[in-house]
């Protein structure tokens, strides 16, 4: 029996709202190594992203010559050498394990240095926030005109205006490049810029660049914090050996101002080498403290370690105060050993493992794969049909692939039934004694075909029948196997 308890309201206590208003994160602009590295990565990615749709790849004559191409009205996924058909999405499969592979790897050994330094969110944020600091100024700068008793000055309207309009250039280029992958790209920006580009490219276009301007330029830290699941992810999948970003204790605390640290150490006392500048704090694009331990907001782009190495170089302490560590070399460091860095450990070789397998396993599929195919469809209603002469004949439905960039001529042969005579509906597909057939280039072919045996010689009710073509020119061979059915 349930028991009903009464609950005194005036004993409940008010935890607040549940709901924590954002706090508008204002980077500092820093210098170093990381920052070095994270500059590279951002000119390498939109680089990549913006300007391989113009990148020509020779196929032939007739073939499209974009190096990468989505064709989706001719079903084909070019890329330079490679055509891929849709028969052969096991290759995007294959390419989607090795990423989910190569995420977990990079995770093992460095944290989330994906999403510090190669994430879309990352890169084009990174791009909006240095658009911002060149029209508006650096933090400091920001953040006394945010916080201005006259917001409305002409000279600040238009810094918010063009900032505003550089964001939305680089939105709408971001768009405008992503519909190049899917058609001839000088084509469809001669159409665009002339407004006789299809109506689905500008729908496109549209979504594309409200969500690159949104996420990119208000959105920001909120997207990694709140809306990726990869943080919560990336937590299970870590160990106590992955180098993240971290405060080194053992050297910081107790944190004191320069000039009370170096009067310790004047005196043979120890000192933390951290001043509570809050640099780090400052540099960090989603705001957090990286001193106050691991954080599901750090995404691991060792900005925090930059500022931190300015301000040790200038008060002449030893750099990485803040660095890609974990709490394992930490505590030996405070009990005098040396620090050790298991990059190389059974996670991180079996990832590599894994991902070479299946990386081979795509690599020998691709370099042995057939270019010529056949597959085969037999007639359901009827099965089979009985001649005046007693023969038996069945029907089906031939598909051909063509996956070269040139004509070829194949002839067709039938295995399985004794005294089997084949049979190509269309006059201009048949020759004397053995069909022959011209197949397109990078194409497929249908054709009907008929095969015919006496019923003596064929006791059983069911035969298995395969069918054979051969390119007369190459000698490549391809073959499906079905059934030959009597009545």
């Amino acid at each position: 029996m349930n028991k009903i308890v009464q609950i005194n309201p005036d004993q409940v206590e008010d935890v607040g709202s549940l709901y924590a208003a954002r706090k508008k994160v204002y980077p500092q602009s820093v210098f170093g190594t990381f920052r070095r590295i994270k500059w590279g990565l951002m000119a390498f990615c939109l680089g990549v992203y913006y300007l391989l749709p113009f990148v020509r790849w020779n196929r032939g004559l007739g073939a499209p010559d974009q190096a990468v191409l989505i064709d989706l009205p001719n079903s084909r996924f070019y890329f330079f050498f490679i055509e891929l058909w849709p028969q052969e999405v096991y290759y995007f499969t294959g390419l989607l394990i090795i990423a989910a592979l190569t995420l977990f790897l990079m995770n093992s050994v460095g944290g989330r240095i994906w999403c510090g330094y190669l994430c879309p969110q990352t890169v084009w944020t990174d791009l909006f926030y240095a658009v911002e600091r060149l029209i508006e100024g650096d933090r400091r700068e920001r953040m006394r005109k945010a916080a201005s008793a006259d917001p409305l000055k002409l000279e600040r309207i238009s810094e918010i205006m063009l900032k505003h309009s550089n964001w939305l250039l680089i939105a709408w280029w971001t768009g405008g490049a992503w519909v190049l992958y899917f058609t001839d790209a000088p084509t469809l920006v001669k159409e665009l810029v002339t407004f006789q580009a299809p109506a689905i490219a500008y729908i496109w276009i549209a979504i594309l660049t409200a969500t690159t301007y949104l996420l990119a330029g208000f959105m920001r830290e909120q997207v990694c914090v709140y809306m990726c699941p990869w943080p919560r992810i990336q937590a299970a999948l870590t160990d106590e050996w992955a180098l993240n970003v971290t405060y080194r204790y053992d050297r910081g605390e107790k944190r004191r101002s320069v000039k009370k640290a170096n009067e310790l150490r004047a005196l043979g006392l120890p000192a933390g080498d951290c001043v509570n500048c809050y640099q780090c704090v400052a540099a960090c694009p989603t705001g957090i403290d990286i001193r106050n331990g691991p954080q599901i907001d750090c995404i691991q782009c060792g900005l925090c370690i930059d500022a931190c190495d300015n301000v040790m170089k200038k008060i002449g302490r030893p750099t990485r105060l803040i660095g890609y560590d974990n709490d394992i070399n930490i505590q030996r460091r405070m009990a005098g050993k040396p620090p050790i860095y298991g990059i190389v450990r059974p996670r991180t070789i079996i990832y590599t493992a894994l991902i070479a397998l299946v990386g081979g396993i795509m690599l020998y599929a691709l370099l042995t794969r057939s270019l010529l195919d056949i597959n085969v469809l037999h007639d359901r209603n009827p099965v089979a049909v009985k001649l005046s002469d007693g023969s038996i004949r069945n029907a089906y439905t031939v598909r051909f692939l063509n996956k070269r960039g040139f004509d070829r001529v194949v002839t067709i042969d039938v295995d399985g039934p004794p005294y089997a005579v084949l049979h190509v509906v269309g006059d201009d597909s048949i020759t004397p004694d053995r069909p022959m057939v011209v197949l397109g280039r990078d194409s497929t072919t249908e054709l009907r075909v008929l095969v015919t045996a006496p019923s003596e010689k064929n006791p059983e009710r069911s035969i298995p029948i395969k069918f054979r073509i051969t390119d007369i020119g190459l000698g490549e061979v391809a073959f499906a196997i079905d059934n030959f059915v009597l009545p």
